[in-house]
């Protein structure tokens, strides 16, 4: 009699233990969890021996200079080569003419434009110490007003203070960018040899360029090709737009900038407008930094021109903002701008400069790699059904 009312209570706990291995075996969120968990212990194991991948470290930092450059400059010369293929002209000797071009180009700007460039620079980084306290000096002449005083107290606002605070985090920021600088010129010998590499890495890729994404389909099983060739597709769409827009608009800002300035007058308008131009590159960031210098120097000239040079930075930014990046840039990336400033201000503090340089395209390739992978997770989950 024991041994049949026992058995009974051995199918109850059969029974339940077989639903709770059912649960935890076929339940999707339970494989989820135990997924990521099994992904962090990975994570967690790597960063332990990450002494193992110094070698791949060192490889990728030599490498990675060339390779970006190379990368930029086919985008931009890409096009111009597939135009002249279509008009049966060979694709090596597209190649070989727009070097050609390139180098007369170079010449060009060395005879040139260079010396002058050279001799505005010089002088203006000779002059700017005597700007920038001229400059201070009459923003202290201003502060110091009998209707700027009344106003302070009024509002509550200790300006001295803020000038206090502002010139210390003005001088930690000029000693890390002079540290950084001294950094950066022990490396002029590696810099150069990326330079030099740099021709002959673009000369392949825009001669095999549109062969590598077959090449590198072959070493993926053939269920994720079609898949993995879409996103290859849409990432490289992604990267060509926002360089090649980049550059264009960057481009006309500093023209549009040098026109403002020599029809006001402004000393140093070629270097502002080159300085403007090549800090455009990074949104919303570049110009804010871009328009110091010219404020400095406008400010030591007179308060009239002071208020010209803000005029046609206006202009130039209305101009850019309404008429040249949405015909140049679209809407490719639809990245909002706030998402833009975060990542550019995570990505120069995690890598510096190149980090600033390389947040936005980075981020629209992530982005296009997360969108997949969650759409093939939805797909294959049906957690979201």
């Amino acid at each position: 009699m024991e041994q049949k009312a026992s058995n009974p209570e051995r199918t109850e706990k059969q029974r339940w233990s077989g639903r709770l291995v059912d649960f935890l075996l076929h339940n999707k969120v339970v494989i989820f969890l135990c997924i990521l968990l099994l992904v962090g212990l990975n994570i967690f194991m790597f960063s332990k021996i990450s002494y193992i991948f110094e070698p791949a470290k060192v490889l990728i930092a030599t490498v990675s200079l060339p390779i970006i450059l190379a990368g930029v400059a086919y985008y931009l010369l890409n096009p111009i080569v597939d135009l002249l293929e279509r008009f049966k002209v060979k694709r090596i000797y597209s190649i070989l003419l727009l070097y050609l071009i390139i180098i007369a180009l170079i010449t060009f700007l060395i005879v040139a434009i260079i010396p002058f460039i050279k001799e505005q620079a010089i002088s203006l980084a000779e002059n700017f110490p005597k700007y920038y306290n001229e400059a201070i000096t009459t923003f202290e002449s201003w502060v110091g007003s009998d209707l700027f005083n009344d106003f302070q107290q009024q509002a509550g606002i200790d300006i001295n203070q803020m000038l206090r605070d502002l010139t210390g985090k003005a001088s930690a920021f000029f000693n890390d960018t002079f540290r950084g600088i001294g950094s950066i010129v022990g490396k002029v010998t590696e810099v150069v040899l990326g330079l030099v590499i740099v021709p002959f890495v673009l000369f392949y890729l825009l001669k095999d360029g549109k062969k590598l994404p077959n090449y590198l389909m072959k070493f993926l099983p053939t269920k994720l090709r079609s898949g993995s060739y879409q996103v290859m597709a849409e990432m490289n769409h992604q990267i060509s737009s926002y360089i090649r827009g980049q550059i264009i608009v960057s481009f006309c800002i500093g023209i549009l900038l040098y026109i403002g300035y020599l029809i006001i007058g402004l000393e140093y308008s070629l270097v502002l407008a080159i300085i403007a131009a090549c800090t455009s590159i990074v949104p919303y960031l570049g110009p804010a930094i871009a328009i110091t210098p010219a404020l400095i120097v406008a400010l030591f000239m007179s308060p009239i021109m002071l208020l010209k040079m803000i005029v046609v930075w206006t202009v130039v930014q209305l101009i850019e903002g309404k008429f040249i990046s949405p015909q140049i840039m679209g809407k490719t990336l639809s990245i909002h701008p706030i998402t833009i400033i975060f990542v550019i201000l995570t990505a120069g503090n995690l890598f510096g400069v190149i980090g600033v340089i390389l947040a936005v395209p980075g981020y629209a390739v992530l982005k296009v790699m997360v969108i997949h992978l969650f759409n093939w997770f939805k797909q294959r989950s049906g957690l979201y059904e």
